[in-house]
């Protein structure tokens, strides 16, 4: 019984599991396209030169950038930006 409690309990939370990237990335989109484009295009993810080199230092720069423009986002919101940028340009 134990056995099947926890095969059942896979394949529910995997979906589940799945669902939560999906909102963190378009929360990210969302964030992204009302608070970052103000400053700057896409062209600061893509130049040679760019300051970012590692996802660390990716949630870093997202945090640097939510703290110089107040915007009182939470832990989520800069992982959400980070993992939105690190899929659509950095690929890190």
């Amino acid at each position: 019984m134990n056995l099947i409690f926890r095969r059942c309990m896979r394949l529910i939370a995997l979906p589940l599991l799945a669902l939560s990237f999906t909102a963190v990335a378009d929360g990210g989109e969302e964030l992204h396209a009302a608070h970052c484009t103000s400053c700057h295009d896409s062209g600061v993810y893509t130049r040679e030169d760019r300051r970012v080199t590692d996802l660390d230092g990716l949630h870093q720069q997202v945090g640097r950038c939510e703290k110089a423009n107040n915007l009182s986002w939470t832990g989520e919101d800069i992982k959400a930006v980070a993992s939105y940028l690190n899929q659509n340009y950095y690929k890190f």
